[in-house]
């Protein structure tokens, strides 16, 4: 083990570089904290993966600076449609395509291995963050003082130690550190196996359309979307009598595809049989060490939700370490990590697992809770955000674990990017701050209604005349009056500002 060398010493070891954990090794980065990445691959996966996000995600990669790379790699969803087996509609979920209260619109649909060459490629800007490929994690041993991370470089055989305050087991469905933790997993239920198809079209097959379609075939359901650029995507069905080899042959996958296109129309990028689960990790931290994304959580595709509640993870996780890291809170601020991440991400998969079914027939005419639909008036579907759950901010205040819009302010800029990752405070009235001294020994940001007349609307919408805001954009505490106003402030302790990586 190095020759007897002193380990190298890093405030957090993330193991997984995949979207999550290189989001949350950005965030950190961006926090200045001293962070290393090991990954056991040596290069991005190359085929597709994950396919959506939302504006909430964009507004993370706004955050780390690299919305502006990412946006040529991704292009508008209209939504998603649910088909009868005569091609009816059943169920209408469109998106709006105009910008929602986060700054961004509601659905983008991307190329997984781009996403990731953006968000890897960002890491070199912090020159206190390292990425080390072929890097395999094989043991954790934590005390008071931190964690020993061993790990094998594949690419030589040699074993390597290096010290961490933190590690954050980014390594999927199988995770090491989800092990080395000790959490058992809460099944919900859902397990089913499906092809995943994913083709390049050889030529225009504008007839497939935009929107994802769910056709609600109690033969064979199957799902399509729309990829980037040529790229297309079914996943179907498979039968229980029916081989997860066999059924993944070409002649098999041409025979399943055949009433939407041939061999003349595409060819076949990759073909595979997942099944698809449903759990969450029953403990996501034991002292030293935490999960985050899929080692936390497996949901089923149908919302598009997966990565999304991964990249969560990261922006609540992020701004907790640094201000214990840096900031010298306690450590018990991770407590509130997996109180207020887990029903969030557990409402998801629940709804995730409710579309799943209603993929049935049967299922659509029994289960919609809007009513059974009608000839010709499919139902609409409207999806709202979970809130956090129990954690920082106080239940009975209102906007209490929601999340804040993205305001422009009267420069032509954006609050996110005014504020960067970090607190801050939106009141209607900036003048009555000056006098309570004690908010000035925060550091805190400061955005009223004379930097953009939205935040006092918004604040007059919820009958509040402050509103405190936390890193991840999710409200931390609100105030109606003077009093409350007060409370708010004492509440405050001094916080890390950290800039805008615009």
């Amino acid at each position: 083990m190095q020759d007897n060398a002193t380990p190298e010493n890093f405030d957090v070891v993330i193991v997984g570089r995949g979207p999550v954990g290189a989001t949350l090794a950005n965030l950190l980065g961006l926090c200045g904290v001293r962070t290393l990445v090991l990954e056991r691959e040596a290069r991005t996966y190359h085929l597709p993966r994950a396919v959506h996000f939302d504006d909430e995600c964009m507004r993370v990669f706004q955050t780390i600076g690299l919305a502006d790379a990412i946006l040529p790699h991704v292009i508008l969803s209209p939504g998603m449609l649910f088909l009868d087996a005569d091609g009816r509609m059943l169920l209408d979920w469109s998106r709006p395509q105009t910008l929602t209260p986060m700054g961004w619109h509601l659905s983008y649909r991307f190329h997984q291995p781009e996403l990731e060459d953006v968000l890897i490629g960002g890491l070199s800007r912090w020159p206190h963050v390292a990425l080390r490929n072929r890097c395999d994690v094989f043991a954790l041993d934590q005390d008071e003082r931190g964690v020993r991370v061993r790990y094998e470089d594949l690419s030589n055989g040699k074993l390597t130690e290096v010290h961490a305050a933190y590690v954050i087991g980014c390594d999927g469905a199988r995770s090491l550190v989800r092990r080395f933790i000790g959490s058992g997993m809460d099944d919900l239920g859902f397990h089913e196996r499906w092809l995943v198809i994913d083709v390049l079209l050889k030529r225009a097959r504008d007839d497939l359309g935009d929107y994802s379609l769910q056709h609600c075939d109690p033969r064979r359901p199957a799902t399509y979307v729309r990829g980037t650029g040529t790229r297309r995507r079914w996943e179907i069905t498979v039968l229980p009598d029916e081989d997860s080899q066999d059924v993944a042959q070409p002649a098999k996958v041409w025979d399943l595809l055949s009433r939407w296109i041939t061999p003349n129309d595409a060819e076949i990028e990759r073909a595979a049989v997942y099944t698809f689960h449903s759990a969450i990790a029953q403990q996501w931290r034991n002292g030293r060490l935490l999960l985050a994304g899929d080692s936390a959580h497996q949901t089923p595709p149908f919302l598009g939700q997966g990565m999304c509640a991964g990249i969560r993870d990261a922006a609540n996780l992020a701004w907790k370490l640094d201000a214990i890291i840096r900031g010298g809170a306690s450590s018990e601020l991770l407590e509130t990590y997996q109180s207020e991440r887990l029903p969030h991400v557990r409402e998801f998969i629940e709804l995730a697992i409710r579309l799943g079914g209603l993929i049935n027939t049967k299922a659509i005419e029994a289960g919609l809770a809007a009513g059974e639909p009608r000839e010709n008036a499919p139902v609409k579907l409207e999806v709202k955000k979970p809130l956090l759950g129990p954690g920082l901010a106080p239940r009975d205040l209102p906007l209490a674990g929601d999340l804040a819009p993205q305001f422009e302010l009267r420069d032509g800029s954006r609050s996110d990017d005014q504020v960067g990752y970090s607190h801050v405070l939106f009141v209607a009235n900036a003048a009555a701050l000056s006098l309570r001294p004690a908010l000035a020994q925060t550091g805190l940001k400061i955005l009223s209604s004379d930097d953009s007349p939205a935040i006092g609307d918004w604040l007059r919408k919820h009958d509040i005349t402050a509103a405190l805001v936390r890193p991840d954009r999710y409200v931390r505490g609100t105030a109606r009056n003077e009093a409350e106003l007060d409370q708010l402030i004492t509440a405050i302790q001094p916080l890390a500002c950290v800039p805008s990586a615009a």
